[in-house]
Parts: structure tokens; C-alpha cells; sequence
């Protein structure tokens, strides 16, 4: 685990600015850089960056965060991947929290696979451009099936020598340890010495999202010997092919941004439609498709298209995938190339328009791929057209969404001509297949009726209490630190239970100011992420007297980032629209802080009483109380008279 420390100099040295320039065009607007989205397609720009306070705003799509947030959307690292890419960027030294000795062995040992893999890369990718026995059979098999010298390079695809050992001295000359060699399986080690496993093949680099080298795919070359066609490294600490998609960390931007992934069989297929303009395809390299690669995909988009030949190998691998799919919640459909066509000599012969419009005219729904598929081999065989129904039914019954099942069930009933009631039972029996038995109490059932209904949560966007405790963060955040004038009001009863109002002129800091109300009020936020802000915002003006919000913004949860970047942006949002190149100019909220935290504070009060009112009456009704036994009517004009006085003191008619 990184340290604490290490994550603080990273922040301290990456500057947002810097990071995102190299991913966005950035231009100069004011304090803060502008430049146009890199998450949605548009024609004026609404992305901004801001040096000050070292944080960034897509108001296109609502994200926004810190550095290492725009790291983990851009470039869909984790948040450790997205730290040590800065330390690697900015030369810091990553430091480790004190770990066993077997701990920093297998960290040690895990990394050293990594390095003995890169350096494989490099070693296979030289020889494809130096070696002469590379450029002869590697460099001209890549050209032969059209790839370009710039595709070649991009997936750094290179040529092991038929020599048994070429690979393992260049290793050991190196200064690599044999058994890290070994681990990898770059090499196979026997009583007879130490072979190369790759010898004679074409290679495929397999990296992971992040880019780094865990394993390679290998192509024989030689039709003369008896040996598999294509190899893959075998299972290590690094590489697990159940768990990575080739072509994955090229194509992750393309697949974020189209919102769509495609799914084909083979290496070639990934580079061949990624050459012809493509990018958002991925290969699950021969092997069964795998829930793991899946999540990998949804992490991206929740939209796939398989795309497959034409042959029945092909169609069963398919349909075996898709309710692997379907598991996962996410959207499939399917699409099939015309006989004697796979995805590498589809796109060969087309243009990239060619290609994009026969992908979208030629998907189908699953739906409908799997009922034509399997009606096909049903013919007009009632019992095996009753199986196929089944089998369709099962599919659907993967879908975790009940509205997506209800739409594709009616979607199957008119295909196959068969009464939605009929597929809804079938849908029920295979749903309680999965489910264990349960165990119904039947004498007390009258008593647990009335409890079944929920009270429905009031959607955070109408409650206007959410409003007011993120005004109460931007307003801790932005100027928490000023002292200020408040005009209080201070409230009291006299011996008959009338309200005396005693305005008065408190002068103090606004974070005290805020702390102390709240605190007067007994009063929690509702938003549990407001709750997180609140208390670091005071934790940090008690202990170190001040916020800086560049560090405050150093969140490891997105959600916080994104709350605080929203917060931080509000001030500047004008500049987007070059309000003062017109002529109007927006009012500095510093001027008036006194005034604008007392009008937060009353509000939010008035708000609690509202609510504290409802809770009085909504109680009454349960007790069913009488109009002769409604003392808490007393409570609520009570209420009543104090929202009054905060309501004139807020300027407002009931």
C-alpha cells in the first residue's frame, strides 16, 4: 500500500494544468485554462482547468475532480494506478507501508515479472525491425495480412527467433533471474536446458488497462509443423487470461467515448478494425468469454456487440457468451459477418464508413439472434420449438433488470407466437430455481401486513435541505477562514409563552459562526457525503486554523472530488460565457459573507421547523389522537410563531 506521505508529494508536485495538457488542448481563459471536452462531443468549450486550486470541470458532462480524478476517468486507472503514474511522471520515489518480509517478497516478485515481461517486448519487438530473420518472416507476414508499419509499432507486435534459446540468453545477459524467466513462461526449463517458448512465432504483447506488458500471444508461422496454431503465456502472479481482453488499453478511450464496445475473436480481428478507424474493439483472444473480462468492458459502457464469423463454431461461441452477459446487466447485441468473413477480412476490404454502417444496420437484439438461430434448428419440431423457447427464457432470466425482462419477454411472445402468460410463468419457475426456499410465518401475518410499504425517500434534487447543506460546504469552503459582521437574531420566551426577538450584531469567523449554529440546532446533515466534507472542514479549521482548498480537494472518493470541483467552479462558471466582455459584470459573493451565511442559517432552520411540524402532525395521525386529547397542537403553533419570526427576519411572506 502506498504511503501516506508518498500520495501527499505526488499531489504536492503534479500540477492539474500539466497532467490534462497532455491529454486536452488547453487554452488560457482568465486565472483558469479552457479547452473542449475529452468525455462528450462538442463544438464550444466547457472544460475548465483551475491552477489556483488545482482542479478541473466538464460541465458538458458534470464530471470534475481533482488530478488524479481526471487520471481515473480519463484514463479508467485505479486510484493506486492513477498515484503511480504521477510519481513515475514526476520522478517521486514510491514508498510502501511497512510490510511482512513475505509481503515485500511477493510485491518484489510481482514486479520483477513485470520488468523480465517489458523487457520481453522490447527484445521480440527489436528483432521484428533489426533481426534479419525478423524482417524476413515476422515484418513480412504483419505487411502480407496489411497491417501499416505505424499499426505494427502502436501494438508493439514482434518476431521470436525459430532459435531454441535466442530469447533466454538475451535475458540472462541482461542481468534477469532465471526463475522470474521461468514464471512467465517466456521460457520452459527441463532436464535438457532451457527452451524458448515462443520460438518461430509472430507475437502479440497482452497489456493490462493500465498498459503495463502481463503476458504474450504467439502465431506459428510454419505450416509443416504439428504444433497449436496460437499459444498464450501461461497462468502467472501477473497474467491471467481469464481476467484481461486484448487490445483493451488501446482501445478503453474509444470504447468511453463511442459508448459501445465490440467484441471479436482474434488478435488480428482487434488490429485490423482498429487500423480501418474502429477503436473501440477488444478480443477476448481466443479463450471463452469470462464474466472478469466482461466487468473489464462495463467499466467502459454498458453497451457490447459480439461480432463473429459466420461458421456454427463461431454462432455457438455466441450465443454461450450472451447470457454471460446478460448476467452482467449490461445491453448486447450481435452481429454476424457474411459467410467466409471474419472481422480482419471485413474491414480489409472496406472503408471505415463501410464498416461503421454495417455494424449498426446489421446488429441485432439478442432476441432476435438467438430465436432465428435456434428456430433454425428446431425446424417444425414442436417439442425441440418448446426447448428453444425455454432456452430463451433462461437468457432472459439472467437479465437482473425487471423492466428489460418484462419488454423481452413480450418481444419473444410475438416472435414465437406464444401468450405473454405463458413465458411469465416459465420466467417465475426458472427465477425460483435460483432462489433458496423460503420460510413463511403465517401468525403474525395480519401484524407485518402494514409494514411492507416503505415510505417513499423524497428525491434528493426536490429536498431543498440538500441545497442548503451544500451551500453550507461552498460557504465553509470558500470563506471559511473571514471574520465577519452577522446580524443574529437571538430568541426567547417570556412567562406566558410569548417569542421576544433579540436582534444583535455578532462578530467572528465564519466557520465558528456556522459550527456554533448548527451545533446550537443539534443538527446532522442529511447527505452522508456532506456529513464526510463537514466534519474534515471543521476538523481542518480547528486543528490548522485554515483550508487550502487544493488540499481540502485531495479526495480518494470521486463522488467527493466532484462535489468539491462543482462547489470550487461556481465562482468561475461565468467565465465560460465571457459575461464581461458584455458588459455584465457578476457580484463577488466576499463582499457580502455576513449576510450570505446568516440567510443560509435561517433558511436551513426554517426548513428543520417545516419539518419538525410534519413529524408533530404525521405522529398525531398514528395515535389517532382526539380533539379533545391534542395537546400537541400547543407544540406545533409554537413552531408556527418561530418559523414567523425567522420568515420577517428572512424578509418573506407565508
Amino acid at each position: 500500500m502506498i504511503t501516506r506521505s508518498t500520495i501527499d508529494q505526488v499531489y504536492e508536485a503534479a500540477r492539474v494544468e500539466e497532467v490534462i495538457g497532455d491529454f486536452v488542448v488547453l487554452k488560457k481563459s482568465g486565472s483558469n485554462f479552457k479547452g473542449l471536452s475529452p468525455f462528450s462531443q462538442e463544438r464550444t468549450p466547457s472544460f475548465m482547468v483551475s491552477p489556483v486550486k488545482q482542479i478541473w470541470k466538464d460541465f458538458s458532462s458534470g464530471k470534475g475532480g481533482n488530478v488524479v480524478a481526471f487520471l481515473m476517468e480519463h484514463e479508467h486507472f485505479t486510484y493506486p494506478e492513477a498515484i503511480r503514474f504521477l510519481a513515475n511522471k514526476y520522478n517521486i520515489e514510491i514508498e510502501e507501508t511497512e510490510q511482512s518480509h513475505e509481503e515485500k517478497e511477493k510485491a518484489n516478485a510481482r514486479e520483477s515479472l513485470y520488468l523480465v515481461n517489458q523487457f520481453a517486448q522490447e527484445s521480440f519487438t527489436q528483432d521484428l525491425w533489426e533481426f534479419s530473420e525478423g524482417k524476413a518472416i515476422g515484418l513480412s507476414y504483419f505487411r502480407e495480412r496489411g497491417f501499416t508499419d505505424e499499426i505494427i509499432r502502436l501494438f508493439s507486435l514482434g518476431y521470436a527467433s525459430e532459435q531454441r534459446d535466442r530469447f533466454y540468453k538475451k535475458a540472462t545477459k541482461a542481468g534477469y533471474a532465471e526463475n522470474y524467466i521461468v514464471e512467465t513462461g517466456l521460457i520452459i526449463k527441463n532436464e535438457r536446458g532451457a527452451v524458448d517458448r515462443f520460438r518461430g512465432r509472430v507475437i502479440f504483447p497482452i497489456r493490462s488497462m493500465a498498459g503495463r506488458i502481463q503476458g504474450f500471444g504467439g502465431r506459428i508461422l510454419s505450416a509443416t509443423l504439428k504444433t497449436a496454431k496460437y499459444i498464450n503465456s501461461p497462468e502467472s502472479e501477473v497474467y491471467h487470461k481469464s481476467k484481461v481482453l486484448y487490445g483493451m488499453f488501446e482501445a478503453k478511450k474509444a470504447i468511453a467515448k463511442e459508448d459501445i464496445c465490440y467484441l471479436v475473436e482474434g488478435y488480428t480481428d482487434v488490429i485490423q478494425m482498429f487500423q480501418q478507424g474502429i477503436e473501440n474493439v477488444v478480443s477476448s483472444s481466443g479463450t471463452a468469454l469470462t464474466p472478469d473480462q466482461i466487468r473489464l468492458v462495463r467499466r467502459l459502457t454498458p453497451n457490447i456487440v459480439v461480432l463473429f464469423d459466420g461458421d456454427s463454431a463461431g454462432l455457438r461461441a455466441a450465443i454461450r457468451g450472451i447470457d454471460l452477459i446478460l448476467e452482467q446487466g449490461m445491453n448486447v447485441r450481435v452481429c454476424s459477418f457474411p459467410e467466409g468473413e471474419d472481422p480482419d477480412s471485413f474491414s480489409k476490404s472496406h472503408t471505415k464508413e463501410e464498416i461503421s454502417k454495417y455494424l449498426k444496420e446489421s446488429a441485432r437484439d439478442f432476441i432476435q439472434f438467438k430465436t432465428d438461430l435456434l428456430l433454425q434448428e428446431s425446424g417444425n419440431d414442436p417439442v425441440k420449438k418448446a426447448n428453444t423457447i425455454r432456452e430463451i427464457v433462461k437468457s432472459i432470466s439472467k437479465i437482473p433488470d425487471a423492466i428489460q425482462q418484462e419488454i423481452y419477454l413480450k418481444q419473444c411472445a410475438s416472435l414465437m407466437d406464444v401468450s405473454e402468460t405463458v413465458l411469465f410463468n416459465a420466467l417465475a419457475q426458472e427465477q425460483n430455481k435460483k432462489k433458496p426456499p423460503t420460510i413463511i410465518n403465517t401468525q403474525n401475518k395480519g401484524l407485518n401486513e402494514g409494514l411492507i410499504q416503505k415510505t417513499p425517500v423524497q428525491d434528493k434534487q426536490e429536498n431543498p435541505l440538500l441545497v442548503l447543506e451544500k451551500k453550507i460546504i461552498s460557504i465553509l469552503l470558500q470563506y471559511g477562514n473571514q471574520e465577519a459582521d452577522f446580524d443574529d437574531l437571538y430568541v426567547s420566551y417570556d412567562e406566558e409563552g410569548n417569542i421576544i426577538e433579540e436582534p444583535k450584531i455578532v462578530h467572528s469567523k465564519v466557520h465558528e459562526k456556522i459550527f456554533l449554529d448548527l451545533q446550537q440546532d443539534e443538527v446532522e446533515l442529511i447527505q452522508p457525503e456532506f456529513q464526510i466534507l463537514y466534519k474534515q472542514l471543521i476538523q481542518h479549521f480547528q486543528l490548522e486554523r485554515d483550508v487550502k482548498p487544493e488540499k481540502i480537494i485531495q479526495q480518494e472518493n470521486p463522488d467527493l472530488g466532484k462535489i468539491l470541483s462543482d462547489i470550487l467552479f461556481e465562482d468561475e462558471v461565468h467565465q465560460l460565457h465571457d459575461w464581461e466582455k458584455k458588459n455584465i459584470f457578476v457580484k463577488d459573493r466576499k463582499s457580502a459573507v455576513g449576510q450570505l451565511v446568516s440567510e443560509t442559517i435561517l433558511t436551513f432552520r426554517r426548513h428543520l421547523i417545516d419539518q419538525k411540524i410534519q413529524s408533530l402532525m404525521d405522529d398525531a395521525k398514528k395515535e389517532d389522537a382526539t380533539e379533545e386529547d391534542i395537546s400537541f397542537l400547543e407544540e406545533v403553533i409554537q413552531y408556527q410563531n418561530l418559523k414567523k419570526v425567522l420568515s420577517r427576519k428572512l424578509n418573506r411572506v407565508l
